[in-house]
């Protein structure tokens, strides 16, 4: 044979074997990942023109239904509830994509979902018959826990996130502002436009999953974590004794850390934790030096919490480790909540979780179980730890400090007392700068867990800014913020009880 031609038709060979291998890797290798592609036109048509799956709320409630159309899409997703779970729900459109459940699950709302599929005899015998499987989400929140939420902020920006201690199941998280994700599922590719434009002009930014996507100062309910890691580590004790200061000065600076209302406090950790006293928590800091930054590491600051939603989670950030040397003010400041750290409400709301499940923070989960068309469960949400913050010990320490915060005579969050029930919190009044550097008015917040026995719920509320009425000394997290906590532990007692 011809040497030259012998060379061609190796060449021809070796692109012959290139070419099928790129086709068996786009077809095997990266086929669910150029399936989820937004910008695969012919996987958002078939999904589209096929029936798919309901998302209902705990207690029955339509989230998100598909109806019959008479366009070229057949179907329309209908969202009932509006904004009321906006941001849990997401929203499907052809023109944006999906978001939220929509997203994280829509293998199971379309009926791809391998476990959906042979989940029951009915649905093998679907697959033969030829017909369309789809499922059904679940969520582990219920309407009236979400109205209620929605109820007790008001017109007040901010968010409220409830969780179950020992399962990780979200049982309410909703933000003020929301918004509808009606407008977004339209079939009309310039309304939905229209829409998003309006939603992303708007001011308060009601786009925004306030409850894991925005980070903010969590003042004094980061003293939760500050106690913890101190105590885990062994640089303080509850009978550890704290001089009585009205400001602390702070080293590498001129300048000191004041308690609030220029109060004078200290004693031991217990009494500065009940009387949330700054200096105290601010030495702490000092005194744990390069030590802290591990420790709130083991609560998940710094990483994102593996929430079932998308968007995804923001990462919290506390003290950065291997600064202390340089930054050592920086470490007293996060010891109260202020400086370096920055957290999402879910992140304070597992922070709860820790204290009330003995160390132990579950992974976050709004997904409850899997139903088919004939409402049998295929399967339901899995119990997974996700991070162990501290010791049972530990952890049964600053419960019955924070039991203290609410119960004590003197301590700072008796707004959220309940008859006939042990309530165990955190409040905070988190200072924070407006976007041109200008001080705000302050963050409410109140963390908390009940029954303190025997935990039912863990809880985060945050009121930015205070609800922007009233004075510095009116806002406080024990007058705002843990009066909201109170109507929403009594609302999902009441619910989690029948």
């Amino acid at each position: 044979m011809n040497p030259a031609i012998r060379r061609v038709g190796l060449a021809v060979t070796v692109l012959i074997l290139a070419l099928v291998a790129q086709l068996t890797y786009l077809q095997v290798v990266d086929a669910g990942k150029l399936k989820r592609d937004p910008r695969n036109v012919r996987a958002q048509i078939r999904d589209f023109s096929k029936p798919r799956g309901q998302i209902v709320t705990s207690d029955g409630q339509i989230v998100a239904q598909s109806v019959k159309v008479d366009d070229e899409f057949e179907y329309q997703r209908r969202y009932p509830l509006g904004s009321l779970f906006g941001h849990i729900s997401g929203y499907q459109s052809f023109t944006l994509g999906n978001t939220g459940v929509e997203n994280v699950y829509n293998d199971v709302l379309i009926g791809r979902d391998a476990r959906l599929q042979i989940g029951s005899l009915a649905n093998i015998s679907n697959l033969f018959a030829g017909k369309q499987t789809i499922g059904n989400v679940v969520l582990t929140i219920s309407a009236k826990a979400q109205q209620a939420a929605r109820d007790a902020l008001g017109d007040r920006r901010g968010s409220i996130v409830a969780l179950d201690p020992h399962t990780g199941a979200v049982l309410a998280m909703y933000s003020n502002p929301s918004f509808d994700p009606q407008p977004l599922a339209s079939h009309n590719s310039t309304e939905v436009s229209a829409a998003f434009s309006a939603l992303n002009a708007d001011p308060a930014n009601p786009a925004l999953a306030r409850s894991w996507r925005e980070t903010y100062p969590p003042g004094s309910t980061f003293k939760v974590v500050t106690t913890s890691v101190g105590l885990e580590t062994g640089t303080t004790t509850p009978a550890t004794e704290y001089p009585s200061l009205r400001e602390l000065p702070l080293p590498q600076t001129r300048t000191t850390i004041s308690n609030f209302g220029g109060a004078t406090c200290g004693g031991t950790l217990v009494q500065s934790f009940v009387a949330s006293c700054n200096t105290t928590f601010a030495q702490l800091g000092l005194d744990l030096g390069e030590k802290f930054p591990p420790g709130t590491n083991q609560f998940g600051i710094g990483s994102p919490p593996p929430l079932d939603e998308n968007p995804k989670a923001v990462p919290s950030q506390g003290p950065t480790a291997g600064t202390f040397a340089t930054a050592a003010p920086q470490f007293a400041l996060a010891g109260i909540g202020q400086g370096p750290v920055s957290v999402t409400p879910l992140q304070m709301a597992l922070v709860a979780e820790a204290v009330a499940n003995g160390g132990v923070i579950q992974v976050p989960h709004v997904l409850g179980s899997v139903t088919d068309t004939d409402a049998k469960v295929i399967r339901s949400a899995e119990t997974k730890p996700w991070k162990t913050a501290m010791s049972p010990e530990v952890a049964a320490t600053v419960g019955d400090m924070m039991r203290r915060v609410v119960n004590d005579p003197n301590g700072t969050g008796s707004a959220a007392r309940i008859d006939g029930v042990t309530v165990a919190g955190k409040t905070g009044t988190a200072q924070n700068d407006g976007a041109d550097g200008k001080p705000r008015l302050p963050h409410a917040w109140f963390i908390a867990f009940a029954p303190a026995e025997a935990p039912r719920v863990a809880i985060a509320v945050i009121v930015e800014n205070g609800g922007a009425n009233g004075t510095d000394a009116e806002i406080t997290g024990g007058k705002i913020a843990a009066p909201i906590a109170k109507t929403m532990i009594e609302t999902l007692l009441g619910l989690l009880q029948r």
